[in-house]
């Protein structure tokens, strides 16, 4: 089999910006010729083996970093974004969309941020007459979308964050237990934390300095969440630094930002990197040990295994999301080739749906993109009970997954028949984008394909995709 070529002129730009060099004094720290770099820069000559070993060798990078990044989370989101009607037919060939997101990628978010504001400007006047009259009735970002994507497109890893929560973790460790220097830490602001039977899961009074938590939660909820309120006080200046580096466009975008890296800094202070990366390898991934290890929930677990993305330091790269009963994504992040709608729900192939069929078990899936990248992908129920008689329980549903050449490192793998063709379903990422011609399961046609019509005769679909 041939080697694949690497192209990542935007990533050798970015490096070399970073370390102030110019392209000639660049050049001559890899060994090659000005014109040489200036060609691999744009894209015009892959990266060869002896720039990727100077690469390593001179600047110490991490040279897996050149074949990850944006790139295919930004082909992914343009191919959506264009196949959306109003594009019509008009879908550019995937090559062009590969060079946009290599060479141009700044136009390519901006394009993806124009289509959204595109979407939420047209959602806004199909419901025109409630705006009607309201002061604050304008036009903007969804401060939920915003925050998604700046995660999204951070690989879902804040380096800072994650290195001060593994700093905690080490004094908490050392001093007898997170929970206990948690408490201790935020005793010595004069605060009084308190276990109440309360219908809030946490509620903090700055006035009299209380902070309360549910005595009906599991236990792994009342640390994550003591935790949490203990980074939004006690690591102010780091968030509020982050998220003055983020910029975003709206006070509630802010915030809510706020409170996900308050909730990261929760879970990596539970499963501090260096730790929770070494017992991930040597329990092969297994949720429930390392939930049992970490005293945290499988759904901290899982989520936290999608961030060990720590340039020198990397993990299998996880794709992770959390689905409603509806089948729409409420969590979603990939470190992976395959990249999650960003409108709608998941594929209803992907058996992250079927969890909900099975509670309190694990299933298992070897599944295949169209673009014939295999994959290993576990899904399991997350329902989180209300606490007490008649109170709402929330269903979810998790899956988390990696391409299936990693599957030794993990356990769910055992006994599956990886190496036979035909054990892997043909999922796909959304309808509109997916070129499967005989799905059974979809539910609009393929917006780059033009459509055969015959009355008199009905297949799998009442249609056919030519």
């Amino acid at each position: 089999m041939a080697t694949q070529k690497l192209y990542a002129g935007a990533k050798l730009r970015e490096m070399r910006t970073r370390l102030t060099l110019t392209q000639k004094d660049f050049a001559a720290k890899l060994g090659v010729s000005l014109p040489y770099l200036n060609q691999m820069e744009n894209n015009n000559r892959p990266i060869s083996t002896t720039v990727v070993l100077a690469l390593a060798q001179e600047f110490g990078m991490d040279v897996t970093e050149l074949s990850t990044g944006d790139s295919e989370r930004l082909v992914s989101d343009m191919r959506e974004a264009l196949a959306d009607p109003v594009f019509d037919d008009t879908m550019p060939p995937l090559a062009d969309l590969r060079l946009t997101a290599s060479n141009a990628p700044a136009l390519a978010r901006a394009f993806i941020a124009l289509h959204r504001t595109y979407r939420q400007t047209h959602e806004r006047l199909a419901s025109l007459d409630e705006a009607l009259g309201r002061e604050d009735a304008r036009i903007q970002a969804s401060p939920w979308e915003e925050v998604r994507d700046f995660f999204h497109y951070c690989d879902n890893y804040i380096d800072a964050v994650d290195r001060a929560a593994e700093r905690f973790a080490t004094r908490a460790n050392d001093a007898g237990g997170i929970r206990s220097t948690a408490i201790d830490s935020l005793g010595e602001r004069g605060i009084r934390v308190q276990f109440v039977d309360i219908d809030e899961t946490r509620k903090y009074d700055a006035d009299s300095k209380t902070l309360q938590l549910s005595s009906r939660t599991a236990p792994q909820t009342q640390v994550f969440q003591l935790l949490l309120q203990m980074a939004l006080i006690s690591q102010d200046k780091l968030l509020e630094a982050t998220l003055d580096f983020a910029k975003f466009q709206s006070d509630e975008a802010r915030a809510i930002a706020k409170i996900g890296l308050a909730n990261y800094f929760a879970g990596a202070s539970l499963m501090p990197y260096g730790a929770f990366l070494a017992a991930a390898q040597e329990y092969r991934h297994d949720l429930e040990l390392l939930s049992n290890r970490f005293g945290a929930s499988i759904e901290q677990v899982a989520h936290r295994l999608s961030t060990l993305q720590r340039p020198g330091a990397k993990g299998i790269p996880f794709f992770f999301v959390r689905v409603d009963q509806a089948g729409t994504i409420t969590k979603r992040h990939s470190a992976t080739r395959l990249q999650f709608a960003r409108f709608g729900g998941a594929c209803p192939l992907w058996n992250v749906h079927r969890a909900f069929e099975t509670p309190g078990h694990f299933l298992r899936q070897l599944a295949e993109t169209p673009d014939g990248v295999r994959y290993i992908s576990l899904a399991r129920d997350v329902s989180k009970s209300g606490g007490s008689f008649g109170a709402p329980v929330r269903r979810y549903a998790i899956a988390l997954g990696c391409e299936v050449r990693h599957a030794e490192a993990l356990v769910y793998a055992d006994n599956l028949d990886i190496n036979n063709a035909s054990a892997y379903e043909p999922i796909g990422i959304s309808c509109r984008i997916c070129e499967r011609k005989n799905c059974h399961q979809r539910s609009v046609p393929p917006l780059e394909r033009r459509l055969s019509i015959d009355a008199h005769t009905r297949g799998t679909l009442p249609y056919e995709v030519t």
